[in-house]
């Protein structure tokens, strides 16, 4: 079994990924930098996906994809690095630990890759040669650049998750080909999700809770957690979280791969219904 992690490093726009279309505050919120209506890759009777994004939608027919919104923390930080230690420890916002959760879980059975000419492409092809090569490796973990959109999103954005979706459809294409799709789960993280309301400069400022992704052959597709509550924003404008980061690492563990996932994680969280037996 594969454990493959896709960090969006620097903050991804959740509220643009996932984008609540219904919802007459969300083009408020966002005149210049919203996604029109009738470009968003409908999911259901609300939400769709970026449009750029259509690389993932026959997943999303087959029922690989879980979109999981609303991830955060309680007492959200919003520094890149200290967020992203707190993602990588499985920590609370206000505990400082030295083991990340992957050490704490799986010890050193992984590898860790980043390219900058083209960021997710390669990567993943590397990966799925040691993939090819060994079936020892029990974690990888991939990072896309660039995700920080303070200034000039929508170009940026958009090339970003079409790296991205382009990139996880041909894991799928690889890994079915090798015969381990039903074997490997996808999840993608992130150190924060971004601000509702988008700033002066067409962009948006570092913000609290966002959806993620996980893919696989077990998955059991769908969207979970609540929709953005975007007539609920807390006294700087973030949204509410409604998922704990640290359910998704407990699913992980302990209904995929059924572990002990309150000794990892040194608690115990609510796992969520999204993989099948």
């Amino acid at each position: 079994m594969v454990l493959i992690l896709v960090e969006l490093k620097g903050g991804n726009d959740g509220l643009n990924t996932v984008i609540p279309f219904a919802d007459p505050a969300y083009a408020d919120l966002r005149p210049t930098i919203g996604i029109h209506r009738d470009h968003v890759l409908q999911l259901d009777e609300r939400s769709g996906l970026h449009p750029a994004m259509q690389p993932l939608m026959p997943l999303w027919r087959d029922g690989q994809i879980a979109i999981v919104q609303g991830i955060g923390y309680p007492q959200q930080n919003l520094s890149h690095f200290r967020s992203m230690e707190i993602w990588d420890t499985a920590s609370h916002a206000d505990q400082y630990l030295r083991d990340g959760w992957l050490a704490r879980a799986f010890g050193a059975g992984g590898f860790e890759t980043t390219l900058p000419a083209d960021p997710i492409g390669t990567s993943i092809k590397t990966a799925m040669e040691a993939l090819a090569s060994t079936r020892a490796l029990s974690v990888i973990r991939l990072t896309l650049n660039g995700f920080d959109t303070h200034q000039n999103q929508p170009i940026q954005h958009a090339r970003l998750l079409g790296q991205l979706s382009n990139g996880l459809a041909a894991v799928r294409s690889a890994l079915t080909e090798l015969g381990r799709w039903n074997d490997t789960l996808v999840m993608t993280y992130s150190e924060f999700g971004r601000c509702p309301r988008e700033n002066d400069s067409r962009g948006t400022d570092h913000g609290t809770a966002a959806p993620h992704f996980l893919l696989g052959g077990r998955v059991n597709g769908g969207l979970y957690g609540a929709a953005p509550a975007l007539s609920r924003l807390d006294g700087n404008g973030n949204l509410p979280m409604n998922v704990d980061f640290r359910q998704l690492y407990a699913t992980v563990l302990g209904s995929w791969r059924g572990m002990n996932a309150d000794a990892v994680l040194g608690g115990k969280f609510e796992t969520l219904p999204i993989m099948r037996a």
